[in-house]
Protein backbone atom coordinates (compact mmCIF):
# COMPACT_ATOMS: atom_id res chain seq x y z
CA UNK A 1 0.00 0.00 0.00
CA UNK A 2 2.80 2.44 0.84
CA UNK A 3 4.40 1.68 -2.53
CA UNK A 4 1.15 2.47 -4.36
CA UNK A 5 0.74 5.76 -2.52
CA UNK A 6 4.32 6.75 -3.31
CA UNK A 7 3.97 5.89 -6.99
CA UNK A 8 0.71 7.80 -7.26
CA UNK A 9 2.38 10.98 -6.03
CA UNK A 10 5.02 10.63 -8.73
CA UNK A 11 3.20 9.04 -11.69
CA UNK A 12 -0.39 10.28 -11.55
CA UNK A 13 0.50 13.85 -10.69
CA UNK A 14 3.25 14.06 -13.30
CA UNK A 15 1.32 12.52 -16.18
CA UNK A 16 -2.12 13.95 -15.53
CA UNK A 17 -1.33 17.46 -14.35
CA UNK A 18 -3.99 19.49 -16.17
CA UNK A 19 -1.68 22.49 -16.46
CA UNK A 20 0.34 20.63 -19.10
CA UNK A 21 -1.06 18.76 -22.09
CA UNK A 22 0.43 15.34 -22.81
CA UNK A 23 0.78 12.92 -25.73
CA UNK A 24 0.20 9.21 -25.16
CA UNK A 25 1.18 6.68 -27.82
CA UNK A 26 -1.24 3.75 -27.97
CA UNK A 27 0.39 0.40 -28.64
CA UNK A 28 -1.67 -2.62 -29.72
CA UNK A 29 0.62 -5.66 -29.25
CA UNK A 30 -1.03 -7.51 -32.14
CA UNK A 31 -0.45 -4.80 -34.75
CA UNK A 32 3.34 -4.54 -34.80
CA UNK A 33 6.30 -6.85 -35.21
CA UNK A 34 9.09 -6.88 -32.64
CA UNK A 35 11.24 -4.72 -34.92
CA UNK A 36 8.44 -2.20 -35.54
CA UNK A 37 7.66 -2.08 -31.82
CA UNK A 38 11.30 -1.36 -30.96
CA UNK A 39 11.45 1.39 -33.57
CA UNK A 40 8.26 3.17 -32.51
CA UNK A 41 9.25 2.88 -28.83
CA UNK A 42 12.59 4.57 -29.43
CA UNK A 43 11.08 7.15 -31.76
CA UNK A 44 8.28 7.98 -29.30
CA UNK A 45 10.78 8.87 -26.62
CA UNK A 46 13.14 10.77 -28.93
CA UNK A 47 10.28 12.73 -30.49
CA UNK A 48 8.76 13.87 -27.21
CA UNK A 49 5.86 11.52 -26.37
CA UNK A 50 5.02 11.54 -22.67
CA UNK A 51 3.93 7.95 -22.06
CA UNK A 52 2.64 4.74 -23.63
CA UNK A 53 -0.74 3.06 -23.33
CA UNK A 54 -0.65 -0.67 -24.09
CA UNK A 55 -3.72 -2.77 -24.86
CA UNK A 56 -6.41 -3.56 -27.39
CA UNK A 57 -9.78 -5.17 -27.92
CA UNK A 58 -8.08 -8.47 -28.76
CA UNK A 59 -4.54 -9.20 -27.61
CA UNK A 60 -3.14 -12.58 -28.61
CA UNK A 61 0.51 -11.55 -28.34
CA UNK A 62 2.46 -11.66 -25.08
CA UNK A 63 1.73 -8.52 -23.07
CA UNK A 64 4.82 -9.02 -20.91
CA UNK A 65 7.05 -9.34 -23.97
CA UNK A 66 5.54 -6.24 -25.58
CA UNK A 67 6.20 -4.13 -22.50
CA UNK A 68 9.73 -5.51 -22.17
CA UNK A 69 10.50 -4.40 -25.75
CA UNK A 70 9.05 -0.94 -25.09
CA UNK A 71 11.07 -0.52 -21.90
CA UNK A 72 14.22 -1.80 -23.54
CA UNK A 73 14.00 0.94 -26.16
CA UNK A 74 12.63 3.83 -24.07
CA UNK A 75 12.32 5.03 -20.49
CA UNK A 76 9.02 6.89 -20.49
CA UNK A 77 6.13 5.39 -18.43
CA UNK A 78 4.04 2.47 -19.67
CA UNK A 79 0.41 2.23 -18.58
CA UNK A 80 -1.94 -0.64 -19.34
CA UNK A 81 -5.08 0.19 -21.33
CA UNK A 82 -6.85 -3.16 -20.87
CA UNK A 83 -9.44 -4.53 -23.25
CA UNK A 84 -10.14 -7.44 -20.92
CA UNK A 85 -9.21 -8.87 -17.51
CA UNK A 86 -6.53 -10.93 -19.24
CA UNK A 87 -4.56 -7.79 -20.07
CA UNK A 88 -2.74 -7.33 -16.76
CA UNK A 89 1.05 -7.28 -16.51
CA UNK A 90 3.28 -6.37 -13.61
CA UNK A 91 5.88 -5.25 -16.16
CA UNK A 92 3.98 -1.99 -16.65
CA UNK A 93 4.15 1.05 -14.38
CA UNK A 94 0.41 1.48 -13.95
CA UNK A 95 -3.03 0.64 -15.28
CA UNK A 96 -6.08 2.64 -16.29
CA UNK A 97 -8.83 0.75 -14.48
CA UNK A 98 -11.57 1.39 -17.01
CA UNK A 99 -15.27 1.53 -16.20
CA UNK A 100 -17.32 1.84 -19.39
CA UNK A 101 -19.71 4.40 -17.94
CA UNK A 102 -21.27 5.26 -21.32
CA UNK A 103 -22.65 1.72 -21.66
CA UNK A 104 -24.94 -0.53 -19.67
CA UNK A 105 -22.91 -3.72 -19.76
CA UNK A 106 -22.54 -4.73 -16.08
CA UNK A 107 -19.36 -6.70 -16.75
CA UNK A 108 -17.62 -3.55 -17.94
CA UNK A 109 -19.01 -1.42 -15.12
CA UNK A 110 -18.05 -3.71 -12.21
CA UNK A 111 -18.08 -7.41 -13.14
CA UNK A 112 -14.60 -7.68 -14.66
CA UNK A 113 -13.23 -5.39 -11.97
CA UNK A 114 -14.29 -7.85 -9.27
CA UNK A 115 -12.42 -10.63 -11.07
CA UNK A 116 -9.28 -8.50 -11.50
CA UNK A 117 -9.31 -6.83 -8.06
CA UNK A 118 -7.37 -9.51 -6.08
CA UNK A 119 -4.66 -9.60 -8.77
CA UNK A 120 -4.39 -5.82 -8.94
CA UNK A 121 -4.30 -5.51 -5.16
CA UNK A 122 -1.20 -7.73 -5.01
CA UNK A 123 0.51 -6.08 -7.98
CA UNK A 124 2.96 -3.19 -7.94
CA UNK A 125 0.90 -1.34 -10.55
CA UNK A 126 -0.36 2.14 -9.83
CA UNK A 127 -4.11 1.85 -10.33
CA UNK A 128 -5.86 4.86 -11.84
CA UNK A 129 -9.66 4.62 -11.95
CA UNK A 130 -10.94 5.94 -15.27
CA UNK A 131 -14.44 6.72 -16.49
CA UNK A 132 -14.35 5.45 -20.08
CA UNK A 133 -16.90 6.91 -22.51
CA UNK A 134 -17.43 5.62 -26.03
CA UNK A 135 -18.55 8.35 -28.44
CA UNK A 136 -19.94 7.63 -31.91
CA UNK A 137 -17.08 8.10 -34.39
CA UNK A 138 -19.05 7.52 -37.59
CA UNK A 139 -18.41 3.80 -37.99
CA UNK A 140 -18.74 0.67 -35.86
CA UNK A 141 -15.48 0.12 -33.97
CA UNK A 142 -13.93 -2.92 -32.34
CA UNK A 143 -14.63 -1.39 -28.93
CA UNK A 144 -18.34 -1.06 -29.69
CA UNK A 145 -18.59 -4.63 -30.95
CA UNK A 146 -16.54 -6.24 -28.20
CA UNK A 147 -18.17 -4.28 -25.38
CA UNK A 148 -21.69 -4.95 -26.68
CA UNK A 149 -22.65 -1.34 -25.92
CA UNK A 150 -23.90 1.60 -27.94
CA UNK A 151 -21.77 4.75 -28.12
CA UNK A 152 -23.13 8.12 -27.04
CA UNK A 153 -24.34 9.98 -30.18
CA UNK A 154 -21.78 12.57 -31.30
CA UNK A 155 -24.41 15.35 -31.20
CA UNK A 156 -25.65 14.57 -27.68
CA UNK A 157 -23.27 16.70 -25.64
CA UNK A 158 -25.78 16.90 -22.79
CA UNK A 159 -25.72 13.13 -22.32
CA UNK A 160 -21.92 13.08 -22.47
CA UNK A 161 -21.70 15.89 -19.89
CA UNK A 162 -24.09 14.16 -17.47
CA UNK A 163 -22.19 10.89 -17.87
CA UNK A 164 -18.82 12.54 -17.25
CA UNK A 165 -20.11 14.32 -14.16
CA UNK A 166 -21.47 11.02 -12.84
CA UNK A 167 -18.09 9.39 -13.44
CA UNK A 168 -16.32 12.09 -11.44
CA UNK A 169 -18.85 11.94 -8.60
CA UNK A 170 -18.35 8.17 -8.43
CA UNK A 171 -14.66 8.75 -7.76
CA UNK A 172 -12.97 8.31 -11.12
CA UNK A 173 -9.65 10.15 -11.42
CA UNK A 174 -9.85 10.55 -15.20
CA UNK A 175 -12.50 10.84 -17.90
CA UNK A 176 -11.62 9.25 -21.24
CA UNK A 177 -13.59 10.20 -24.37
CA UNK A 178 -13.02 7.54 -27.02
CA UNK A 179 -14.21 7.56 -30.63
CA UNK A 180 -12.61 4.15 -31.18
CA UNK A 181 -9.42 3.01 -32.87
CA UNK A 182 -9.41 4.10 -36.50
CA UNK A 183 -12.67 6.02 -36.08
CA UNK A 184 -13.98 7.90 -39.11
CA UNK A 185 -14.55 11.02 -37.01
CA UNK A 186 -12.82 12.18 -33.84
CA UNK A 187 -14.80 13.37 -30.81
CA UNK A 188 -16.23 16.78 -31.73
CA UNK A 189 -14.73 19.97 -30.36
CA UNK A 190 -18.09 21.05 -28.94
CA UNK A 191 -18.55 17.83 -27.00
CA UNK A 192 -14.98 18.02 -25.65
CA UNK A 193 -15.48 21.65 -24.64
CA UNK A 194 -18.76 20.97 -22.84
CA UNK A 195 -17.39 17.96 -20.95
CA UNK A 196 -14.16 19.74 -20.01
CA UNK A 197 -15.88 22.72 -18.42
CA UNK A 198 -18.20 20.47 -16.40
CA UNK A 199 -15.55 18.33 -14.64
CA UNK A 200 -12.58 18.98 -12.37
CA UNK A 201 -10.48 15.96 -13.29
CA UNK A 202 -8.19 15.44 -16.32
CA UNK A 203 -9.78 14.74 -19.70
CA UNK A 204 -8.31 12.21 -22.15
CA UNK A 205 -9.40 12.15 -25.80
CA UNK A 206 -8.59 9.43 -28.35
CA UNK A 207 -9.73 7.91 -31.62
CA UNK A 208 -9.70 9.28 -35.16
CA UNK A 209 -6.99 11.89 -34.57
CA UNK A 210 -5.02 11.56 -37.78
CA UNK A 211 -3.55 14.97 -38.60
CA UNK A 212 -2.29 18.21 -37.08
CA UNK A 213 -5.42 20.18 -37.99
CA UNK A 214 -7.65 17.79 -36.04
CA UNK A 215 -5.15 17.69 -33.20
CA UNK A 216 -5.08 21.48 -32.93
CA UNK A 217 -8.89 21.64 -32.66
CA UNK A 218 -8.97 18.97 -29.95
CA UNK A 219 -6.28 20.70 -27.91
CA UNK A 220 -8.05 24.06 -28.16
CA UNK A 221 -11.34 22.43 -27.14
CA UNK A 222 -9.82 21.39 -23.82
CA UNK A 223 -8.33 17.90 -24.02
CA UNK A 224 -5.57 17.41 -21.45
CA UNK A 225 -4.15 14.14 -22.80
CA UNK A 226 -4.36 13.12 -26.45
CA UNK A 227 -4.05 9.44 -27.35
CA UNK A 228 -3.08 8.34 -30.86
CA UNK A 229 -2.28 4.88 -32.17
CA UNK A 230 -3.50 4.12 -35.69
CA UNK A 231 -2.05 7.30 -37.23
CA UNK A 232 1.39 6.52 -35.78
CA UNK A 233 1.21 2.92 -36.98
CA UNK A 234 0.75 4.25 -40.49
CA UNK A 235 3.27 7.09 -40.18
CA UNK A 236 5.57 7.25 -37.16
CA UNK A 237 6.91 10.54 -38.49
CA UNK A 238 3.78 12.18 -37.09
CA UNK A 239 4.88 11.59 -33.49
CA UNK A 240 7.27 14.54 -33.44
CA UNK A 241 4.78 16.88 -35.11
CA UNK A 242 2.01 15.83 -32.70
CA UNK A 243 4.29 16.18 -29.69
CA UNK A 244 5.45 19.66 -30.69
CA UNK A 245 1.90 20.85 -31.34
CA UNK A 246 0.57 19.47 -28.02
CA UNK A 247 3.44 20.82 -25.95
CA UNK A 248 3.16 24.23 -27.61
CA UNK A 249 -0.04 24.71 -25.58
CA UNK A 250 1.94 24.42 -22.35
Amino acid sequence: MELLILKEKVLYKSLFNTKNKKLAVLIDPDKQSEKELAQISEKSQNDGADFFLVGGSLVSSSLDFTIEIIKKNSNIPVLLFPGSVLQISNKADGILLLSLISGRNPNLLIGNHVIAAPILKKSSLEIISTGYMLIDGGNKTSVEYMSNTKPIPANKADIAVATAIAGELLGNKLIYLEAGSGAKNHVSENLIKEVKKSINIPLIVGGGISDIKKLDKICKAGADIIVTGTAFEKNSGLIKAFSEKIHSFN
